[in-house]
């Protein structure tokens, strides 16, 4: 089962999406996937909270706030990190995604939201 967390980040997603024009075969290509497995994250038909799922939110967020595809996926030491620290459960990755959402608050890039610089 979903967490409102997750159907409210998919939604959003799939908004960005629309609004940027990113396509489904696009994500699907970058991420390895195929684009009816996309599609169906996208459209919130999946039954429960999955990597790839996450994976996807992670994507369209990082795309249309000004990183590359290419940066996402040559991330590896952050990549290591949370394969270090995850354990692999939804309540872990919950609260590993909120200490993440935190750092913005922080302001260490010009021009996101929470940022002192300008």
């Amino acid at each position: 089962m979903f967490m409102p967390d997750t159907i409210a980040r998919l939604e959003r997603a799939r908004t960005i999406c629309k609004e940027t024009g990113i396509t489904q075969a696009k994500i699907a290509e970058d991420l390895g996937a195929s684009q009816s497995q996309i599609s169906r994250i996208l459209a919130g038909e999946i039954s429960r909270n999955s990597r790839l799922a996450e994976e996807v939110c992670l994507y369209v967020e990082c795309i249309s706030g000004g990183v590359s595809a290419e940066a996402v996926r040559k991330n590896d030491e952050l990549i290591d990190a949370l394969a270090l620290t995850w354990d692999g459960s939804a309540a872990h990755s919950k609260a590993l995604a909120a200490v993440i959402r935190s750092l913005a608050a922080l302001g260490s890039r010009p021009g996101r939201p929470g940022s002192t610089q300008n």
